[in-house]
Order: structure tokens, then C-alpha cells, then sequence
């Protein structure tokens, strides 16, 4: 059984409920994809090809996800599956209400960025799990990228205060790393909101 198979597993395990769905078969993916063009007058058009969405509980994948090697899926998978532990501890109506609405829908939304922020850290841990502490140094400048830009509709653009997150999640695992040298800890949840 592959890596992500198993953490599929305990995923499944964890939320019963869960579901893999396929973007293009889902109309309400496509319709929120219109929409994200839409309103970010076409900054954000990869949303059906290459965006995963957790919500109510299931995993939307694009295209790509079949394309996507394991080590690729297991790192996904970690990221999706703090969503839905967010989901979990807020309930969908509440977790919708941050990620959507505080400070604004679009520009400055710090819901958002909080929200990606505890699941990025985990990206950038799994990176580092399965290819070692330079690729996730690497990330940087495509979260940075991602945070500033249109692809969460320009949630957090303060590229200076996303490095500084980013570069403390790396020093933190070096620290961890040189600590314990055989293995990466387990996740501790940090970000705009004790950072920012």
C-alpha cells in the first residue's frame, strides 16, 4: 500500500464520511469556479485544473490529481486534512463566515489567510517529511506567490509578513530536526494569528 493510500486511510477512518469527488463532475465546483474568475477578473482560472476544495466533508479534485505521484497526493492529503479538522472543530457554517468574510471577501481577508496558513504549515512540514528541508524551503516563493496574488483572491498581500511566517515554520523544523534527528514532529498550528 502506497503513502497516500494509507494516510486515505486514516483519513477515512477519522471522517467517515469522506469522499474523493471530481471537480468536473460537480456543479457546484463548476459554478464556483465561474465565479472565482469572475471576481478576480480572471486571476484565478485554474481553480477546475489545478485547485483541491474540501467541502461539506469531501475532497474536490481536478484533472490533475490522476496525474499526481504519490509522494504529491500524500503531501496534498495532509494539507486537505487540516481543512477538515477545521471543519471539524468550527462547523461548516462558522469555517465558511472566516473564510469568506473577515476583514474583506477579497484584498484583505484574514480569515482566509489563518485558515490556509494552518494548513500550509503542513504542506511545508510534509515536504519536508518526504524530500527533506530544502524543497520545503523551496515553497516559499509559491506560497508567498499564492498568499499575495489572486489565487485566494489576494487574501494576504503582505509578501514581507508571509516570508517571515514562512522562514519561522522552517526554522522551527531545523530546530525540531536537530533535535530529534530521525524524524520530523507532529504539526503545531500557527500563522496570521499569532504572527501577524
Amino acid at each position: 500500500m502506497s503513502r497516500h493510500e494509507r494516510l486515505l486511510g486514516e483519513i477515512r477512518a477519522e471522517f467517515p464520511r469522506f469522499a474523493i469527488v471530481r471537480k468536473r463532475d460537480s456543479s457546484l465546483q463548476r459554478a464556483i469556479g465561474v465565479a472565482l474568475a469572475a471576481v478576480t477578473l480572471g486571476g484565478q482560472r485554474r481553480y477546475m485544473t489545478h485547485y483541491h476544495t474540501v467541502l461539506f466533508g469531501r475532497l474536490y479534485v481536478p484533472d490533475a490529481w490522476e496525474r499526481m505521484d504519490d509522494d504529491a497526493r500524500y503531501i496534498l492529503l495532509r494539507h486537505e486534512r487540516v481543512h477538515l479538522r477545521q471543519r471539524r472543530r468550527m462547523g461548516d457554517a462558522a469555517m465558511a463566515f472566516v473564510y469568506l468574510v473577515p476583514v474583506f471577501p477579497l484584498l484583505l481577508a484574514w480569515g482566509r489567510a489563518r485558515i490556509e496558513w494552518e494548513a500550509y504549515v503542513e504542506t511545508i512540514r510534509a515536504t519536508a517529511e518526504v524530500h527533506g528541508i530544502d524543497a520545503a524551503r523551496g515553497l516559499e516563493a509559491e506560497i508567498v506567490r499564492r498568499y499575495v496574488g489572486p489565487d485566494y483572491g489576494w487574501m494576504w498581500p503582505f509578501p514581507r509578513t508571509v516570508r517571515r511566517w514562512f522562514r519561522e515554520v522552517v526554522a522551527d523544523l531545523e530546530a525540531e530536526a536537530a533535535s530529534t534527528p530521525s524524524a520530523l514532529p507532529e504539526h503545531r498550528p500557527n500563522g496570521p494569528a499569532s504572527r501577524g
